[in-house]
């Protein structure tokens, strides 16, 4: 594979895992850098983007289905949405620093979307959480490799 396919394949896998469908882009930021074939500011940034790139998708999807909130297929109930609601509000943004945890941190920027975080905020604090737990890793298999 070359270069190039290597990191669209690293930006792929951190895209979806940031999305509602399931990855695990943190095994492969590992595996590459563990390769020590690749500088890995690159891989971190690459990974960071695309994570957070992945998570815009999530807060636009959150802007959207707002609209069918009173649909009987909607997938939270109107007790469920008031109590994310109260729970957003009393942590506000300040929450989506916890974006980068798995289980929770999809559907908190999703939640995100609904409440009408802005987006620039959005960005930020998405970007910081992302990176930093990408870093994480990258330290981790750097001092096991």
């Amino acid at each position: 594979m070359t270069d190039l396919g290597v990191y669209l394949a690293l930006f792929g896998s951190a895209f979806a895992a940031a999305t509602v469908l399931p990855g695990l882009s943190e095994l492969g930021l590992a595996g590459l850098i563990g390769t020590g074939a690749y500088p890995v500011f690159w891989l971190v940034a690459i990974a960071s983007i695309a994570n957070t790139a992945g998570s815009v998708v999530n807060w636009l999807l959150g802007r959207g289905v707002e609209q069918f909130r009173h649909r009987r297929w909607f997938p939270a109930s109107p007790a469920q949405m008031e109590r994310a609601s109260q729970w957003y509000h009393r942590f506000g943004r300040w929450s989506l620093l916890l974006s980068w945890m798995p289980v929770i941190g999809d559907p908190l920027t999703v939640i995100a979307g609904v409440l009408r975080e802005p987006l620039p905020s959005f960005l930020a604090l998405v970007a910081i959480a992302k990176t930093t737990r990408y870093m994480v890793v990258a330290a981790i298999t750097l001092q096991l490799v």
